[in-house]
C-alpha cells in the first residue's frame, strides 16, 4: 500500500510529535482568535455537523482559526470516514483527484485512506492519482488537527480540486450526498480567503464572500466571488460543500474569522482565514 509522507511538516506546522501537540493545545487555548480551551474527548452519540469550511495556511497564521471548528467537532459523534476537499495549488495531476488506498502520514501517525465509498457512487468525476496530492497542502494541514481530537481511528478521503468549476463541483456535491447516505461521514472544505491585499480590504471582501456563504446558494456564493475579484483558493471546495448542504438542508453559520494581520500585526499585506461549520436543522 502506498505511504504519503508529510509534504509541509516543519514548515507549515511542527515536524515532531510532541512540538506539534503542543503547536496545536495552543491554538485551542487562545482566548483571543481560538476557542479558549481544549476539545472534548468524551464524543457524544450524535452529530449534527455535515461538514467545515476550515483553512489551510500555516499553524503560526490560521491554525487558531481552524482550532474553532474542530472545537465544535470534537463534541459531536466521531465519525467513521472524514472527507476533505481542498484545491490543487501546484496544479499538476488530474482535474479532480483522490489518491490510490494506502495511509497518509503526519508526525501523530498515520490515517488509512479508503476510497471504497467512490466504488458505486463516482460517475467518473474523480479520478484516483497520487501525483495531485504530492506537494499539495490544503488538505494534508487538516489531518492533525482530526488527529488531535480523533486519533488515528478513522478513514480518510481526499479529494483534490484542479477544477474548480462550478459544474464540478455541482457533480462532486451530488457523489457526496450519495456516499453520506451510505456512510457516516463529515466533509471539510479546505480554503483559504482573500490573499495578500490590505487588512482593511480583506477584511470587507471576506465578508461578501462568508456572507454568501452562510446564505447557502453556491450560484451566488461564485457570482460573489467573481464579481468582487475575492482570491480564495478553494472556492470549488465550499461550494462543494455548498451543494451537499443544500441536498441535506444545512445551515451554515460563521464560527470565527480574521486575517493573518490580525494574528501577527502586519495588516499591509495579508491572507484571510474562516472557519465556518455546516449543520442539520
Amino acid at each position: 500500500m502506498k505511504m504519503r509522507e508529510p509534504y509541509v511538516a516543519g514548515s507549515f506546522y511542527e515536524s515532531d510529535e510532541e512540538a506539534l501537540r503542543d503547536e496545536i493545545e495552543a491554538c485551542f487555548l487562545d482566548k483571543r482568535y481560538g476557542p479558549g480551551s481544549l476539545p472534548s474527548t468524551e464524543h457524544k452519540d450524535e452529530r449534527k455537523i455535515i461538514g467545515l469550511v476550515s483553512p489551510h495556511a500555516g499553524y503560526m497564521y490560521s491554525g487558531k482559526i481552524a482550532a474553532n471548528g474542530y472545537f465544535q467537532l470534537s463534541y459531536e459523534k466521531k465519525p467513521d470516514l472524514v472527507i476533505i476537499i481542498g484545491p490543487n495549488h501546484e496544479g499538476i495531476g488530474k482535474d479532480v483527484a483522490s489518491y490510490p488506498d494506502g495511509y497518509w502520514k503526519t508526525p501523530l501517525g498515520n490515517v488509512k485512506v479508503d476510497t471504497s465509498a467512490l466504488d458505486k457512487v463516482n460517475d467518473g468525476t474523480i479520478s484516483i492519482d497520487d501525483l495531485s496530492h504530492q506537494n499539495e497542502h490544503s488538505i494534508e494541514v487538516q489531518l492533525p488537527f482530526l488527529q488531535y481530537i480523533y486519533g488515528n481511528d478513522f478513514d480518510f478521503l481526499p479529494i483534490c480540486l484542479k477544477d474548480q468549476s462550478l459544474r464540478t463541483a455541482e457533480s462532486i456535491g451530488k457523489i457526496l450526498y450519495k456516499i453520506l447516505s451510505q456512510r457516516d461521514a463529515i466533509v471539510v472544505a479546505s480554503t483559504d480567503f482573500t490573499h495578500y491585499e490590505t487588512n482593511e480590504e480583506a477584511h470587507r471582501k471576506d465578508n461578501l464572500a462568508i456572507k454568501a456563504i452562510v446564505e447557502g446558494d453556491p450560484v451566488n456564493f461564485y457570482k460573489t466571488i467573481t464579481e468582487n475579484d475575492i482570491s480564495m483558493c478553494g472556492y470549488g471546495a465550499v461550494a462543494t460543500l455548498l451543494y451537499l448542504s443544500k441536498a441535506l438542508n444545512g445551515k451554515t453559520e460563521l464560527i470565527k474569522y480574521a486575517t493573518s494581520g490580525d494574528i501577527v500585526g502586519d495588516t499591509s499585506f495579508v491572507v484571510g482565514y474562516g472557519s465556518l461549520k455546516i449543520s442539520r436543522v
